[in-house]
């Protein structure tokens, strides 16, 4: 929801950044697999209750990930293989928010023996999974039906209300008050939910007009 508003601000700063980190040897796909490492330990720390330095590591592991795309388009179409970097971009950003999820989950019930503390985490995570598979799957079918949205990323990205900022937002927020994690993630998860069921209806309706149709 606020990705687009978000990416306007950022892009200056993100760009002067990215021309700091522009050396030989810094790649945009050193910097994705940077920002993995980094959100995969942020996904420990959760788990182990070490909130503080688990939140600055999931601020860290995003920031590499939004730095990864302005380096790649600072070094032109031809340079490190764009859509081979979208696609390692796209699959770490899964595999640090799905873990991130369990390693909060973990943290915060490591002491309670109630099932009920997960479902709101497991809630999550379903959520995840249907609202991945239809954005991703409106990406795929777009590129080769003319439908693909161009807004300067790898993939044609339907708008929802749980976009990359909410995401970063509420991860924060629950390693920031970890004691409020279930009653957050229950929220997260039908914020979620609400978007993925908003993706497949508009995802639907525009794939059943012409191409041509489209603005």
């Amino acid at each position: 929801m606020f990705d687009v508003m978000l990416r306007r601000r950022l892009d200056a700063p993100l760009a002067r950044a990215a021309a700091v980190l522009d050396r030989p040897w810094v790649t945009p796909d050193r910097l994705t697999v940077a920002g993995l490492v980094v959100g995969l330990a942020s996904a420990g720390l959760a788990a182990g209750e070490l909130w503080g330095w688990a939140l600055a590591t999931w601020l860290v592991s995003r920031a590499l990930d939004g730095l990864d795309g302005p380096l790649a388009r600072r070094r032109g179409p031809h340079g490190e293989g764009t859509p081979a970097g979208g696609f390692l971009d796209i699959s770490a950003d899964f595999l640090v928010y799905g873990v991130t999820v369990v390693g909060v989950a973990v943290g915060v019930t490591s002491s309670a023996a109630d099932l009920a503390d997960w479902l709101p985490f497991a809630a999550v995570l379903v959520a995840y999974y249907v609202n991945g598979t239809a954005f991703l799957a409106f990406s795929s079918i777009a590129e080769g039906t003319g439908h693909r949205i161009e807004d300067g990323r790898s993939l044609s990205f339907l708008g929802g209300i749980a976009e990359g900022g909410e995401t970063i937002l509420v991860h924060a927020l629950w390693l920031l008050l970890p004691w409020h994690a279930p009653l957050i993630a229950a929220v997260w998860a039908a914020v979620v939910g609400v978007s993925a069921g908003h993706r497949i209806v508009v995802g639907y309706r525009t794939l059943r007009r012409p191409a041509e149709a489209r603005p």
